[in-house]
């Protein structure tokens, strides 16, 4: 009976370790800065993996009231240019994380992605 008191410590252990490791990741994610960019560089979105939008810049040139439309247009896209990047470095660091902890590529843990 012993013994399996001590798996069952050293599964609570692991699960704990898991968790922090997890909430590290999380924290490393929010300080990893990615940029999207649309039309040739006219607009440009500052983004963390995690998502959370750092900051928008907009040329000069594309302040024109007849160009709205197309403003408009290029902020979606460097939105969605910042989104996949965030997309890609997240699951990176993921992925680094899951191998660092032994876990086999590809498990999906909830919370983790």
């Amino acid at each position: 009976m012993e013994n399996m008191e001590e798996m069952m410590k050293a599964a609570q252990e692991a699960a704990q370790k898991i968790q922090q490791q997890m909430q590290d990741a999380q924290v490393k994610l929010d300080s990893i800065e990615v940029e999207g960019s649309s039309g040739g560089g006219l607009v440009k979105i500052r983004a963390s993996a995690k998502g959370r939008i750092l900051g928008v810049s907009i040329d000069d040139s594309l302040m024109v009231k007849e160009d709205k439309q197309i403003l408009e247009d290029l902020v979606t896209a460097a939105f969605n240019d910042c989104r996949d990047k965030a997309d890609r470095a997240s699951a990176e660091e993921m992925q680094k994380m899951q191998s660092g902890l032994g876990l086999p590529p590809g498990l999906n843990i909830p919370g983790l992605g």
